[in-house]
C-alpha cells in the first residue's frame, strides 16, 4: 500500500491490525494526484483511513469500483520498515451468497 508515512495515528493503530482482516475500498474520483486513487480502510464504526492502493496498480480495482462492483480486501502482510508501514491485501470481489 501507498501513503502509509503520512497518515496520522498509524503507529499507534498497528497494533489493532490483524492479520485476515477485511478492509475497505473506496474511491477517490476526484483525487488532484491520481485518477484512480483508491483509500484502503479498516471496516466497522471506528474505521481508519490505512491509506492508498499503490498508484500504477489501482486502475483495474478503480474502474471495478466505479462500475459498481462489490470489492473489499484482506490484509495479508504487514511489516514496519523503518517509519514505513508496508501492508500487503489482496481485493476481493464480494459474490452473492446462494
Amino acid at each position: 500500500m501507498a501513503g502509509t508515512t503520512h497518515r496520522e495515528g498509524l503507529p499507534e493503530y498497528e497494533p489493532r491490525l490483524q492479520l485476515g482482516q477485511q478492509l475497505a475500498l473506496v474511491r477517490e474520483a476526484d483525487s488532484v494526484y491520481d485518477d484512480w486513487a483508491v483509500r484502503v480502510l479498516t471496516t466497522g464504526i471506528d474505521s481508519f483511513w490505512l491509506g492508498y492502493l499503490p498508484e500504477g496498480r489501482n486502475e483495474t480495482v478503480a474502474r471495478l469500483l466505479d462500475a459498481g462492483y462489490p470489492l473489499s480486501a484482506r490484509l495479508t502482510h504487514k511489516a514496519w520498515e523503518d517509519d514505513w508501514l508496508h501492508l500487503e491485501i489482496e481485493v476481493l470481489l464480494n459474490t452473492p451468497s446462494a
